[in-house]
């Protein structure tokens, strides 16, 4: 299944949940969304605001959301980045919680569902009083969910992150935030580009590695838009656009993969340690010129290579640095 594929009626197994549980939670919205208090910053809880999500639709949202259910790993991250923590969150790619990066700031967020789509009763045990939907596609999810609390799709089919962090901050009440995280990530990475020197131009690699093979980035995802904005080249077919990553390639064909800097990592934190190591005693890794120039640096795959977000972007560049910058 490739990372980034929008769940939709033919790739998800739909949430099953009662006409009773459903019928309750649609006549006691309150007690499945905003609590009666006052709202944050001094805004009147029942004070209310209206957003167009990433679909066109518009949704009629609390002025001050205070029970936040965010349904993608971007969603959580941007919410995180806001200063804003979740009441509930989907497990992320080969997770069993949060992505790796943001284990230790959602430790105490509950698990709602899967990357495979939310479990509605767990959503409406958090009491959300807005749910932030991803890229969710099935329309009969997304009506259920409608039920429980106002929902947001906010990822659009270019998955860009940056837009997903404003509409996200427009949702939470949050504008000024998101606009001064953009303006803070977009700081670094022209420093970054700047301190790079002559290794700007260079074409980098970024490859996920697991039992099945190993595949490659390809364009129109996250960790491609991030490397497009520091003015790096890609090798091969990562030039291509696609649905996330490669198919597995086969040792032929790890050619498609090598750039004058490689990135590789897993979603299996236990796997990554020893990843580089392990890969170079492979006769097709160590013809790789990124390999024997020792310009190979293992990576968080649930940062790099899943659907990313705003803390996962400054992150990365993080790791470029330390890779890169002499």
């Amino acid at each position: 299944m490739a990372p980034y594929s929008s769940p939709s009626s033919r790739g998800i197994a739909r949430p099953v949940v009662s006409a009773t549980l459903l019928s309750l939670c649609a006549l006691t919205l309150s007690a499945c969304g905003s609590e009666d208090k006052a709202g944050s910053a001094g805004v009147d809880a029942a004070a209310t605001a209206q957003v167009t999500d990433a679909t066109g639709t518009k949704v009629e949202i609390p002025a001050a959301p205070e029970r936040v259910v965010a349904l993608s790993e971007m969603d959580l991250d941007a919410a995180l980045a806001l200063g804003v923590e979740p009441v509930g969150l989907t497990a992320g790619r080969g997770q069993k919680g949060a992505p790796q990066y943001l284990a230790d700031q959602a430790k105490s967020i509950p698990v709602v569902g899967a990357v495979t789509g939310p479990d509605i009763e767990k959503v409406v045990r958090a009491k959300p009083d807005v749910i932030l939907a991803g890229q969710l596609a099935d329309e009969q999810v997304l009506a259920q969910l409608r039920k429980i609390a106002p929902t947001v799709v906010t990822i659009g089919d270019d998955k860009d992150w940056k837009k997903a962090l404003q509409l996200t901050g427009t949702t939470l009440g949050k504008p000024n935030e998101a606009e001064k995280f953009l303006a803070g990530y977009e700081k670094e990475a022209a420093a970054l580009k700047a301190d790079l020197g002559s290794r700007a131009g260079a074409d980098v690699s970024v490859a996920r590695y697991s039992a099945k093979g190993t595949a490659v980035m390809q364009q129109g995802v996250f960790i491609s838009d991030v490397l497009k904005d520091l003015g790096f080249g890609r090798p091969g077919i990562q030039n291509e656009q696609g649905e996330g990553h490669s198919t597995p390639l086969s040792d032929e064909n790890l050619e498609e993969i090598d750039g004058d800097w490689l990135f590789i990592g897993s979603l299996d934190a236990g796997t990554d340690a020893d990843l580089l190591a392990r890969l170079a005693e492979k006769p097709a890794y160590g013809q790789l010129g990124a390999v024997r120039d020792k310009h190979a640096t293992v990576i968080d795959g649930t940062k790099w290579t899943s659907l990313g977000g705003a803390q996962a972007a400054v992150s990365v560049l993080d790791d470029i640095r330390k890779a890169m910058v002499k």
